[in-house]
């Protein structure tokens, strides 16, 4: 019997042994290294572009670039703030008391087949009353001057 029980210990070790492993194993990389977070610009080429429009275009707002929705959005139940929790606004546009005018999304490559999540994403600030401009690409001088422009803002809230 103690032969027994000690075969079942040299088992039960050996298995631990083996998912210690296997654990430390799935933490690296291939080199054997375990990976770390690497530096990387906070804005993407097309969005530093369109931030720079965007500020030069509108030199008496401020742009905020990927601003977190739960710095726009407030909900009184977790399952509400839960919706909304991880979504980030490519730019957001403020008047200097840092009154919302605009929410600004810039489309890219990775948002093909991901239009009616993108719509449904940006409905949450619609609701809110947001207004939410949609560009597939960054746009011209004149078509954010023309979106922005005080007497145009009768313009549907999607944007272009």
């Amino acid at each position: 019997m103690n032969t027994f029980l000690f075969m079942v210990f040299l088992v039960a070790v050996g298995l631990l042994a083996f998912v210690m492993v296997a654990r430390k194993k799935s933490a690296q990389n291939t080199s054997g290294f375990v990976d770390k977070p690497k530096a990387r610009p906070p804005l993407t080429a097309r969005e530093q572009a369109m931030y720079n429009r965007l500020v030069q275009t509108l030199p008496d707002l401020v742009v905020l670039p990927q601003v977190s929705f739960g710095a726009l959005l407030t909900a009184r139940t977790r399952a509400a703030r839960s919706s909304f929790s991880r979504k980030i606004a490519d730019f957001v546009v403020c008047d200097h008391s840092f009154k919302v005018v605009a929410v600004v999304a810039l489309g890219d490559k990775s948002s093909k087949g991901k239009s009616q999540r993108d719509l449904d994403r940006y409905a949450l600030l619609l609701q809110a009353g947001y207004r939410v401009l949609r560009y597939p690409r960054v746009p011209d001088v004149g078509r954010v001057e023309a979106d922005f422009d005080p007497t145009m803002a009768s313009v549907s809230p999607m944007g272009s």
